[in-house]
């Protein structure tokens, strides 16, 4: 049997959730992005950062991942617009992986799953963005839901 879809309506027309009746609990998502680099890049990285000609990229991507989270509602189609109440964007190294770490927090009655997965998305864009003078050698992967908490599911990607 299929799931009815939450975004459409009875006659079948795009529409927004109505969120009015759900309860206000604290919300919590966190969410993953990958860019996959070559050592044309990784030799650019001096002190936890990689350097060029535009600026620090991991500072920089960090700033644009918090932006990208704030303005979901402005990009995505019926996501409601939400007053986060946290958002951190984190940034490592494995390998020739840039891992991007997200965690959108709000208490209200809708979830920040979209809220840090653009983080993660707009994190990865801002590092290919800064990086690609050095090398075009760039893959953006991986992007992924890891975990939610605070409404009707909870979600934990092992």
């Amino acid at each position: 049997m299929l799931k009815e879809l939450s975004h459409i309506d009875k006659k079948g027309n795009p529409t927004m959730v109505d969120v009015s009746d759900k309860k206000i609990t604290k919300r919590i998502a966190k969410a993953r992005a990958e860019v996959i680099v070559d050592d044309t890049i990784l030799a650019a990285l001096k002190d936890g950062d990689i350097h060029t000609k535009k600026g620090p990229v991991f500072h920089t991507a960090i700033i644009a991942g918090v932006m990208g989270a704030k303005k979901t509602a402005e990009l995505i189609p019926f996501c409601h617009p939400l007053s986060l109440e946290d958002c951190k964007v984190e940034i490592s190294i494995n390998g020739n992986n840039i891992v991007i770490d997200t965690t959108a927090t709000i208490t209200g009655k809708t979830g920040v799953e979209m809220e840090a997965l653009t983080a993660a998305s707009v994190t990865a864009l801002t590092i290919y963005d800064m990086c690609k003078a050095l090398s075009h050698e760039m893959v953006i992967t991986a992007t992924k839901l890891m975990f939610k908490t605070g409404g009707k599911s909870e979600f934990n990607r092992p």
